[in-house]
């Protein structure tokens, strides 16, 4: 009999150790939380004490309390808008990186990725110094004569929320266009351009629909982004830019009624599932099409 090789026992259990890892961490990290959440939102509260009792109040709070399920709507229509805006300004971006060849690429792309390695709150912090009532936007524009004081209209508020989230997941909402225009092979580009299409019509009829799974990815990811978000509403958002994660946040915090914000959490990670699944099939749609 041969003797065993050591080299395979080594292969075999590093195998072994990634296939463990692989499900391991996933279970871990995010499966066990979520099951966690899952069972605290059946439990409830009495005199700031949890009742381990299985009840249905919270659900039935969020879908007959008339406050919840407005701020619900009104936060996945903001991450909607977010999304949208962030796909407008993204495209050209992304497009304009296909162009691109060489040092040049590698050095546009560094700079679109250096934001994410910034701090998100120091970041927050410039778009609101940018927009707030002493803010360099309403300096120029009193500069400029066009208003005679300081304007609320961009701080405070939905749009002060609606702007800094878009300015802020812009970089995402790059990356799956671009990834999605580089897989177009450029032959489709020129065959069109042989048989007489011009470059807006080049642009509208191969270029556009053939990119359109990476569009959906790029607003999947930043409305799952946008509508997880609770910081960026607490700082620039104010009294009236009350979103659901601010919610989810009180009632962790000074509300002090955890099954409650189990609850809320569970109905967003649905929303969030679905708009991951919404993403993904309109993405294997167009791409079967």
């Amino acid at each position: 009999m041969s003797a065993p090789d050591p080299l395979a026992g080594r292969s075999r259990a590093a195998a072994w150790f990634a296939t463990f890892a692989a499900y391991v961490v996933p279970l871990g990290f995010i499966l066990a939380p979520m099951t966690l959440f899952l069972a605290y939102s059946f439990f409830s509260v009495d005199h700031g004490d949890i009742v381990f009792s299985p009840t249905l109040a919270n659900y039935v709070r969020f879908f007959t309390d008339p406050v919840f399920q407005p701020i619900f709507w009104r936060t996945c229509l903001l991450c909607l808008s977010v999304a949208v805006l962030c796909v407008v300004f993204a495209y050209p971006v992304a497009l304009f990186l296909t162009g691109l060849k060489g040092r040049q690429r590698h050095a546009v792309l560094v700079l679109l990725l250096v934001p994410l390695l910034m701090s998100y709150v120091i970041k927050i912090y410039a778009v609101r110094s940018i927009l707030g009532g002493n803010g360099l936007l309403n300096r120029t524009l009193m500069a400029l004569g066009l208003i005679d004081e300081p304007s609320m209209l961009f701080v405070f508020n939905l749009n002060a929320v609606l702007l800094t989230l878009t300015v802020l997941l812009i970089p995402f909402a790059i990356l799956p266009i671009f990834l999605s225009l580089e897989t177009i092979p450029k032959a489709l580009r020129h065959a069109s351009a042989d048989l007489g299409a011009s470059d807006l019509q080049t642009f509208l009829r191969v270029t556009l629909p053939l990119s359109l799974p990476g569009v959906a990815s790029a607003m999947s990811f930043v409305f799952v982004l946008a509508i997880g978000d609770f910081l960026t509403p607490q700082m620039v958002g104010g009294q009236s830019g009350f979103t659901f994660g601010r919610i989810i946040y009180s009632q962790f915090g000074t509300a002090f009624n955890w099954p409650f914000g189990a609850a809320l959490s569970v109905i967003l990670a649905a929303a969030v599932i679905c708009a991951i699944a919404l993403g993904g099939w309109a993405g294997t749609r167009r791409q079967t099409q």
